[in-house]
């Protein structure tokens, strides 16, 4: 097995409205719009980004900007998969909404050119990708013998937009081993 491609998220200059992998930008609903919204304040949680999954589906990311965004089941973030996906029991509800608070601009992915020696934070999962923790392992799932499997490693020094992953951060996003639900974590230094 090789290790993780490296990848950075560079300007689309342009809005994407294809089903791709992107950050930034507004989320290209497979399905009826789903916006989540945050457990403490019931307000429209921040579309960081849309990552391609197995299935032709896509996964969507969001986090709020209230405390809590670190804990996988806090309330305060949310990975929606669609088409056929399920919403995450924690989550305080969805909005229909097309159009809602963005991290940034679209940007779109592209493998990045590292020297041999930099170590990897940043990189698209998918089988047999591992991540690369920052602290201890917390991979979703794990207490119930069903391994979840890395959509996305993100890396916020590596962001090209500002995102609250604590100090110098990592986040971690899943898919469920049924591919209908996901979610996010994120540790820090």
């Amino acid at each position: 097995m090789t290790g993780p491609v490296p990848v950075e998220f560079v300007p689309a200059g342009r809005v994407v409205t294809e089903p791709v992998t992107k950050v930034g930008g507004r989320p290209v609903w497979r399905e009826d719009a789903q916006w989540p919204l945050s457990q403490q304040s019931g307000e429209p949680m921040q579309f960081i980004g849309q990552f391609e999954v197995r299935g032709g589906k896509l996964a969507y990311l969001f986090m709020s900007k209230d405390p809590g965004t670190f804990a996988p089941d806090g309330g305060e973030n949310a990975v929606i998969v669609q088409p056929d996906g399920r919403v995450p029991a924690f989550c305080a509800g969805v909005r229909d909404l097309t159009d809602g608070p963005t991290a940034g601009e679209d940007h779109l992915p592209r493998t990045a050119e590292l020297d041999e020696d930099v170590e990897v934070w940043q990189f698209l999962g998918g089988p047999e990708v591992e991540p690369l923790w920052l602290q201890g392992e917390e991979t979703p799932g794990e207490s119930e013998g069903k391994p979840w499997e890395l959509l996305v490693q993100l890396d916020s020094t590596a962001m090209p937009f500002s995102v609250n992953f604590g100090d110098a951060g990592i986040g971690y996003a899943f898919l469920s081993p049924e591919g209908d639900e996901g979610r996010f974590l994120w540790q820090c230094t």
